[in-house]
């Protein structure tokens, strides 16, 4: 376990204290202490490299390499368990209003059955965590937060609905843990889930959720995920996880692998999305993230949202420091690698970084000050006390694939 553990930490901090869609740092508990997913028995079997991640036990890898499995998600498809990650649902007539001051979404714009990526803010601006939101009618809303993010977000929610609730609003909340989570991603995920559902996925699109049978289970199916590519998160009751599987991966015929948290991060990455706990933190707001475009119309009108006085004026004005993205030679960058101008001055930091399997080459994100963020901006990397090239370059590093109508 301890080769493992350590590798696991490592990767860990790499991957930030958790996100979306992925993950989170953890001691490296003993396994009795650590949860296991309904899976976790199967992935031993596989050859799941188990890990640490946010208090869980999760694969890491299997048996192929990251740089392979990630090449194959792109090419073909990827299955993961991401049922460390929390599930839960927002009912009652004021659950939209409410959910709308935690967040910069407009959720009350979301045609039923449709959903986007959301930033829950503090009283500063700062990003609380990131969540994919599905507005499943008025009065029932869906979503996802990250397993590291868990603890804190329930807090936050829960005391914020309490005061909510005191005041005449009409909201409760159910968290989904007897549910657990899967996600299919790359071009042949559709093909091969159509076969296990009669919803016409051909006529659902990116973002869009529905309550439909999958394998002879009820799930929450959203046409979504965090690699760039086409794909679906399933949410499925733990009890049929396994048999839903193998359902998936024995329809597949081989054009469906298991795929590990180290692919995940990879893929993100090379798709250009913010990892919480690296390139999102609590004093980071979601325009110096380039995430503006999560922030609805009606809310830049409207605010109401916690923080959005400090929000609303970066958009206005614009934000001092701005996330970009890197090419870079020598070693590939890593979080809190230093960022330097070409006449030598300090702009600011790495937030991710490594190899691309797909392009070959480094890539990173990072923070720099306003006016060094321009794509073409020369820029030094400093690794390990050596400085090297780095040049400002447009994200997603490689072209995302969601399925929008066309």
């Amino acid at each position: 376990m301890g080769g493992l553990c350590r590798l696991g930490q490592c990767i860990s901090r790499r991957l930030a204290r958790s996100n979306p869609r992925l993950f989170a740092t953890a001691p490296c508990l003993e396994p009795a202490e650590l949860k296991k997913t309904a899976l976790h028995d199967f992935h031993v079997e596989h050859g799941g490299k188990m890990v640490p991640f946010a208090g869980w036990s999760m694969p890491l890898q299997y048996r192929d390499s990251i740089m392979d499995s990630t090449l194959h998600c792109r090419a073909s498809a990827g299955l993961f368990d991401v049922s460390h990650m929390c599930g839960l649902s927002l009912r009652g007539r004021d659950c939209v209003p409410f959910l709308e001051t935690l967040v910069v979404a407009d959720v009350a714009g979301l045609q039923p059955g449709t959903g986007t990526l959301t930033i829950f803010t503090n009283e500063r601006g700062g990003a609380i965590d990131d969540s994919v939101v599905a507005k499943v009618g008025d009065d029932h809303i869906y979503l996802v937060v990250n397993a590291g993010c868990r603890d804190k977000d329930l807090a936050h929610i829960g005391a914020h609905m309490e005061a909510f609730k005191s005041k005449g609003g009409s909201v409760e909340w159910h968290i989904h843990d007897e549910r657990s989570l899967l996600a299919l991603q790359g071009p042949m995920s559709a093909p091969v889930l159509q076969l296990l559902t009669k919803e016409n996925l051909s006529k659902f699109y990116f973002g869009d959720f529905r309550t439909t049978n999958i394998n002879g289970s009820l799930c929450f199916l959203t046409r979504t995920g965090y690699t760039g590519e086409d794909g679906f998160e399933i949410s499925v009751p733990s009890e049929d996880a396994l048999d839903l599987t193998k359902a998936i991966l024995e329809k597949s015929e081989g054009r469906v692998k298991l795929t590990g948290l180290g692919a995940r991060d990879s893929l993100r990455l090379e798709a250009g999305l913010c990892l919480y706990g690296n390139d999102m933190e609590l004093h980071i707001t979601p325009v110096e993230a380039g995430l503006s475009w999560a922030i609805g119309m009606r809310r830049r009108a409207e605010g109401g949202f916690l923080g959005s006085e400090v929000i609303l004026k970066q958009l206005q004005e614009g934000p001092a420091i701005r996330r970009v993205g890197f090419f870079s030679t020598g070693p590939p960058p890593r979080s809190h690698s230093e960022i330097f101008s070409s006449s030598g001055e300090k702009i600011g930091e790495v937030t991710s970084g490594g190899f691309s399997p797909c392009l070959k080459k480094n890539i990173a994100m990072g923070y720099v000050k306003s006016g060094f963020h321009k794509v073409g901006t020369e820029a030094k990397i400093v690794i390990r006390g050596k400085s090297n090239d780095g040049v400002v370059t447009k994200m997603p590093f490689v072209p995302t694939k969601y399925y929008k109508p066309s």
